[in-house]
């Protein structure tokens, strides 16, 4: 099977104008956090926690981004693990300047650091952080006076992390999706060539025999008996007309084989090559689902029959789960591997729950069979 090409971008929505607007429009949480330092009688650390904020949604904004382009152009989590520690990292770091400058609400950015967290760790270590953050703003909440309100953060912390954590897992599997639906359109023209590649084989190799041999016996019959060259030319005709409708159909993908009409065509193929044919008078006892499959038996036994065996009879018997053809030529050659013919014919006889047979006829010549 070939190589799977790269799945195309558009499996993964790209993150530009408005959808770095809505990225971005949640950083206005951290508005609250830049009064609040403002608002703190100390200028210095007031100033501090300010630039430090603005750095914060900067850094984020950046790493979202970049983030979000690797998870687009490969469906793997948004950054490499050591990058994703090195963000979160310096993330943390800001914080911890932001928070004496703007107090309770410096825990704002821990919205984010979560938000981050889900979307560039697997999913235990990102749990165990959000567990982490959680806990420490509940317990912060309770234990230092003024940050009560760290209990709607910590809530607001878990929704956050769990939106984000569903949201890259959706993006992963849709990734995945993209990339089974491109295996299954691959195998599906595989097969396509195969089915097309074997009925090609299988329809001219026969078709093509049969006009060969006829066009050798109108040659020899020129200078004998002209009518019956005639009536043979005719028959050439005949056959490559049919030869190239088969073609046409195969190419559809309408061709279907009848056992009764390959009998005939195989009774008209023996005598043009001067075999004698045995031949049943009757194919009323095969079920209709095997008429198929055991037409491409005779046509395949037929064409090796009149090709290779130079033999002198030709057997031919079905029954109701079998077929078998069989010579009195020369036999299986040698370290034949049966070519493409006997392949096709032996996939053919599996999908249909069977099995082919090839080997040596109790005649002396070559046998070839298939049994449901």
């Amino acid at each position: 099977m070939p190589p799977r090409e790269p799945l195309p971008a558009l499996a993964i929505p790209r993150m530009r104008g408005s959808g770095f607007v809505f990225a971005g429009v949640w950083l206005l949480i951290l508005v609250q956090t830049v009064e609040d330092a403002w608002k703190n009688p100390d200028r210095a650390l007031g100033a501090l926690a300010i630039v430090a904020t603005l750095g914060f949604a900067v850094l984020y904004f950046v790493l979202l981004s970049r983030g979000w382009s690797t998870m687009r152009a490969t469906g793997d989590l948004g950054a490499t693990r050591r990058r994703a520690v090195l963000g979160l990292a310096a993330l943390f770091a800001l914080t911890a300047v932001i928070v004496p400058g703007a107090g309770s609400s410096g825990f704002n950015t821990v919205y984010f650091i979560s938000a981050y967290a889900a979307f560039t760790l697997p999913l235990r270590p990102a749990l165990g952080l959000f567990l982490v953050c959680v806990v420490a703003l509940v317990l912060a909440g309770r234990w230092v006076d003024g940050w009560s309100d760290l209990q709607s953060t910590a809530i607001g912390t878990f929704f956050a992390a769990v939106a984000t954590l569903g949201m890259t897992r959706l993006i992963r599997r849709s990734r995945q999706l993209a990339a089974a639906q491109q295996d299954l359109a691959r195998l599906a023209v595989a097969e396509e060539r195969t089915r097309f590649s074997r009925d090609l084989h299988d329809l001219l190799g026969h078709s093509l025999t049969v006009i060969t041999l006829k066009a050798e016996l109108a040659g020899r019959l020129l200078d004998v008996d002209v009518e019956r060259a005639r009536v043979e030319v005719e028959d050439v005709e005949r056959l490559a007309r049919t030869a190239l409708t088969d073609v046409r159909a195969a190419l559809e993908g309408y061709r279907e084989v009848s056992l009764g009409a390959e009998l005939a065509g195989a009774r008209q193929a023996l005598a043009a090559a001067g075999v004698t044919g045995r031949l049943p008078g009757s194919v009323d006892e095969v079920p209709g689902e095997l008429q198929e499959l055991f037409g491409w038996v005779v046509r395949e036994g037929v064409t090796n029959v009149v090709r290779h065996s130079g033999a002198r009879t030709c057997w031919i018997t079905v029954s109701s789960c079998a077929v078998v053809v069989c010579d009195d030529g020369s036999g299986p050659r040698p370290g034949s591997g049966g070519g493409a013919g006997l392949a096709g014919l032996a996939e053919r006889a599996r999908v249909a729950g069977g099995a082919l047979t090839v080997g040596r006829s109790t005649q002396g010549g070559f046998e070839l069979g298939v049994r449901v």
